[in-house]
């Protein structure tokens, strides 16, 4: 274990150079994917929210590399109900060795990692989603072959995907534009930060109501359901209002060289149709494969010296 304990709750806990690290180790082990380097190390994965992808990708993740996980979802300990959060971080940091968190509020892994003597990931939060992001810009060079000069753009809601891709790629380089209906632009704070950060990487963040304009030269269209969990009374609403956001041929004929991102799951028919995330454009599994190889890397560079 390292000495110095390092959280990663924003991506913007990961420097340029570190981001750098991290994306040319996890390219090599998704090449190489096995080993024994984090053998004796125990991961504990809370869970607040359903998960497929994630649980998948950060188990598989460290048993590949020779340790062992524990899934802990909320009806196994109540966290910050039937027991404190900080009681939870500090019992959690005698037995295992780092905490993945996927939670409905960002302050439940603040408090968590204030008490904790391990590093703690953010898996989801409402504000962010650094570990998604990894694995998107990990896509991004794969098939582009580079970051910097290269333009993403997200269509749909400013969410915490759409954030932390807006701090991942004023890190590395990768200019955002977000495409999304008038009052669902992302967080004003967020884009103020990705906007400074990038000045020194050159990389240019644009929010604009029009997608048939911000898909025009676009290296990668990316796209995410309209309701997220916690959001399904808007579901029919949100429906209405972001129909003209879809991500569909037409859209997409726009941008014959782009690739086509999603996080997944996706809701086929609505923010995306069958034609495009089947069709010769998309990197969505391939994307999604990625989280594994990004978060194994992202695990090594946490616990390992």
């Amino acid at each position: 274990m390292k000495k110095n304990i390092r959280h990663v709750l924003s991506v913007t806990d990961l420097s340029a150079e570190e981001i750098d690290v991290i994306l040319k180790d996890a390219i090599r082990l998704k090449k190489q994917p096995l080993s024994d380097d984090l053998k004796g190390h125990f991961l504990a994965l809370i869970f607040e929210k359903p998960s497929l992808r994630t649980r998948v990708s950060f188990e598989i993740a460290i048993q590949e590399q020779g340790g062992g996980s524990l899934v802990l979802p909320p009806s196994a300990i109540q966290m910050g109900k039937r027991e404190a959060i900080k009681d939870v971080a500090a019992y959690l940091s005698g037995n295992v060795t780092a905490a993945t968190l996927r939670v409905f509020d960002h302050q439940t892994l603040v408090k968590f990692a204030e008490h904790a003597t391990i590093p703690v990931i953010n898996a989801l939060s409402d504000i962010e989603h650094p570990c998604q992001a990894l694995a998107d810009i990990m896509a991004v060079l794969q098939h582009k072959g580079s970051l910097e000069g290269k333009r993403l753009m997200f269509i749909g809601d400013g969410n915490n995907v759409c954030h932390s891709l807006l701090l991942a790629g004023a890190l590395t380089g990768l200019s955002v534009t977000v495409a999304c209906p008038e009052g669902y632009e992302p967080d004003e704070k967020i884009l103020t930060q990705a906007r400074k950060i990038g000045v020194k990487k050159g990389a240019e963040f644009v929010v604009t109501n029009n997608p048939h304009e911000a898909a025009k030269n676009a290296d990668a269209i990316y796209t995410d359901v309209w309701a997220s969990m916690g959001q399904e009374d808007e579901t029919a609403a949100r429906k209405k209002i972001f129909q003209p956001f879809q991500l569909n041929s037409e859209l997409l004929a726009l941008a014959p060289e782009a690739i086509v991102m999603h996080c997944l799951p996706a809701h086929r028919g609505e923010e995306i149709t069958d034609a495009v995330i089947d069709g010769p454009q998309s990197v969505v599994f391939d994307q999604a494969e990625n989280r594994r190889h990004a978060q194994k890397a992202l695990l090594r560079f946490l616990l390992l010296d």
